[in-house]
């Protein structure tokens, strides 16, 4: 399923796994798309494979963030460029920090 979940997070330039229930879900997906990108979005609540994609986005979180991963991933997942950024906290870290739009720009999913 981990091989499933890296073509997923590829395949486009921002792909954001989400809960629909989920506040800060919805909050990156908002942000994403106020600064022009259109996120794929994956619903782990909504997909009949969602429980099997959490638990390979643990594992996946896990070995890039240098934790042990676990049975769950946090969400959201946001992957930008195919490249794990992290949850929310990290998504406006960058923001705030100025480095969110470049990434955007470098990952081909925003042009201005």
């Amino acid at each position: 399923m981990e091989a499933v979940v890296t073509r997923l997070a590829s395949e486009s330039a921002v792909v954001v796994f989400s809960v629909s229930s989920c506040g800060m879900c919805h909050a990156v997906k908002r942000l994403f798309r106020g600064l022009g990108a259109s996120p794929a979005v994956h619903e782990l609540d909504e997909d009949p494979r969602g429980r099997e994609i959490e638990r390979a986005l643990g594992g996946i979180v896990g070995r890039r963030s240098g934790g042990g991963g676990g049975p769950a991933a946090p969400v959201p997942a946001v992957f930008i460029g195919g490249a794990y950024v992290g949850p929310m906290e990290a998504v406006m870290s960058l923001h705030l920090g100025g480095r969110l739009v470049p990434l955007l720009r470098a990952a081909g999913a925003i042009w201005l």
